[in-house]
């Protein structure tokens, strides 16, 4: 793999390989594939310097080699292999190599800003645990807590990439996966103390793949990608790794945390490049416009044909203000490509319709609140965010798969009808690995499975409203904190993500919702005035009260997606981990401290 100064990015099209769109029985045939081409992975530095150049050729070369060294450990055929994904070389060689000798890889995430080192030890603790890890791979800068995670889940082997580039190779034959078999285990965005490992088959990684390939994204051979979303997330490993290899095109990458320090590099590379596709979370197009000041149109965006949007709701404002800010950048706002996905269901489960305008659907919220269905809203309150509510369609599912909105009782309902999404295809999960009562819970009859979010449907495009742990019960009420947290963050000087709410247990059994809320004041004074701004935007909008929590900048956790944590937050909140001026009647346990979490969390966010 080509490490020098002087690189060139691997080139855009093949000039001699016939494009496939990921019409492979397993992963190891798409990679070999590839490898009979030019195209390939190009990795960028914190401040934008082309660092390694990895043709998909010489990726499966150390592949190759990589199998070999794991054939000497004396591991057996199934076994686990935990790999601290960096977005680096070294993660996609080990977790290519693990396909050829048949053991399972599990990507680990990279990150420990929220909670500093003792919650990244047992974060990793509790994955190794459920996937009863063999052996784990890691960089050689975090190595020490990796190993420490590794002596508290009992793993024999922890070594680093440079170890492990330094074992003998065997010569014992491979025996990679099979089309029936396994390909990796994947944990979802919200694993934190009881994670589930999501098995991923050979068979689900190609039907979604060769989804998103075929119907999502309707990729060319003039397509060239870039990422910066964390290989160890579904979004990140499937989307821009697996399904990019798939499909023979090339590329760039940037890490996470250097995104989260310079957003805009993301908007350089693809100008520099001439990237066609890209996907973020809406707080990534956010953070990115919160970032231009005179430069928007430094930027030639004018290749940009997907801009892929997902990872959690779908926020329209974002959306509108990333279309006008880039708009002399060539941006096209018709580049928005919805979607809906979750890790159980490999990633992708629907895409909405490309090269068109998103479809943004107001609604009465008098009326959703009452009948439990998506009124359309009155033309003239369209934009009077007290009476109406927009949520964007995600669009359809993917060729051979089914979404259906089920009522309490399981009955399926009808168009704009409120309830349960449940999907059905070939790209769900095995199940969850060693942990059958967690996988009966998610799959009913018939193949059915519950993705615990809730929304409505509009002529078979799916609309997402939420997650239904989410859902506040108040005083016999449906709230959904996204209504409250979206009113608070109108306010000046919020961002989208600062707000957080989530409802509590007060001593006389009764709920009370609390709203934490990123302040950036100093004077006392001004911070208790905005405090009563909270409260009062938070009464007019939803007609609750609520306790107001002001808690420091970068406080609020994120999950690998970059969707809001709120059950983080308020476990947060109990503990005392975070600022927290609430009355003790409310929670009686909490501990009270002053201070910020880890500095840093705004890279865990953009993760």
């Amino acid at each position: 793999m080509n490490n020098k100064n002087d690189l060139a990015p691997t080139i855009r099209a093949n000039k001699s390989l016939p494009h496939n769109l990921g019409k492979f029985a397993t992963l190891l045939e798409g990679l070999e594939y590839a490898a009979r081409g030019e195209t390939g992975f190009n990795f960028y530095s914190p401040r934008g310097a082309l660092q390694n150049v990895v043709p998909f050729k010489d990726l499966r070369d150390r592949a190759v080699e990589t199998a070999a060294k794991l054939n000497s450990m004396n591991l057996q055929r199934g076994d686990r292999v935990a790999i601290v994904a960096v977005t680096s070389p070294d993660f996609l060689a080990a977790f290519f190599a693990c396909q050829y000798v048949g053991l399972i890889p599990c990507p680990m995430p990279c990150s420990m800003n929220i909670g500093g080192k003792e919650a990244y030890i047992m974060r990793l603790k509790g994955m190794m645990d459920s996937a009863q890890v063999n052996v784990a791979l890691t960089p050689d800068d975090a190595f020490d807590v990796v190993s420490q995670a590794c002596e508290r889940a009992d793993v024999a082997q922890c070594l680093t990439f440079s170890q492990l580039d330094e074992l003998p190779q065997s010569k014992q034959t491979f025996q990679p996966f099979g089309p029936e078999e396994v390909a990796y285990i994947q944990y979802s965005s919200g694993s934190t103390s009881r994670p589930k490992g999501v098995l991923i088959t050979q068979k689900s990684i190609m039907s979604n793949a060769g989804g998103i390939l075929r119907h999502g994204l309707k990729l060319t051979q003039e397509d060239r990608a870039f990422s910066w979303l964390p290989l160890y997330h579904d979004m990140g490993l499937v989307g821009f790794c697996l399904a990019p290899m798939l499909g023979q095109v090339s590329v760039d990458y940037l890490a996470t945390s250097a995104f989260a320090r310079r957003p805009l590099l993301w908007l350089k590379i693809m100008s520099d490049n001439g990237c066609t596709i890209s996907y973020s979370p809406s707080f990534g197009y956010d953070l990115a416009c919160r970032r231009v000041k005179q430069a928007a149109g430094d930027f030639d965006l004018s290749k940009w044909r997907v801009a892929g949007i997902g990872g959690d709701m779908v926020r329209a404002d974002v959306l509108n203000a990333f279309s006008e800010t880039f708009a002399e950048s060539s941006f096209d706002s018709d580049a928005f490509l919805p979607s809906y996905g979750m890790a159980e269901a490999t990633l992708a489960v629907t895409f909405a319709a490309l090269d068109e305008p998103i479809l943004v659907d107001h609604v009465d919220r008098a009326h959703c609140k009452i009948s439990r269905r998506a009124v359309p809203a009155v033309k003239s309150n369209s934009a009077d965010p007290q009476n109406v509510r927009s949520f964007v369609a995600c669009g359809r599912p993917l060729a051979g798969h089914q979404v259906e909105i089920r009522g309490d009782t399981g009955e399926v309902l009808s168009d704009r009808e409120i309830g349960h999404v449940f999907i059905k295809g070939p790209s769900l999960m095995g199940g969850y690995y060693d942990n059958d009562a967690a996988s009966c819970e998610v799959f009913h009859s018939n193949g059915w499975m519950a993705t615990g979010d809730m929304g409505y449907q509009i002529d078979e495009q799916l609309v997402i409203t939420g997650r239904s742990k989410d859902l506040i019960l108040h005083n016999g009420r449906n709230i959904w904190p996204q209504d409250i947290e979206w009113a608070v963050e109108r306010l000046d000087g919020l961002r989208a993500g600062d707000a957080a709410a989530f409802a509590l247990d007060k001593e006389c059994g009764s709920e009370q919702i609390a709203v934490l809320v990123q302040c950036r004041l100093g004077d006392e004074g001004q911070r208790e005035d905005f405090r009563r701004s909270v409260s009062s935007i938070v009464h007019q909008h939803s007609g609750v009260e609520c306790e107001v929590v002001l808690v420091p900048p970068r406080s609020l956790p994120f999950t690998s997606s970059g969707k809001l944590s709120r059950a983080g937050a308020k476990a947060l909140l109990i503990s005392g981990e975070i600022f927290a001026g609430v009355a003790a009647s409310l929670v009686p346990s909490t501990r009270m401290r002053t201070g910020s979490l880890a500095e840093g969390a705004a890279a865990e966010a953009a993760e």
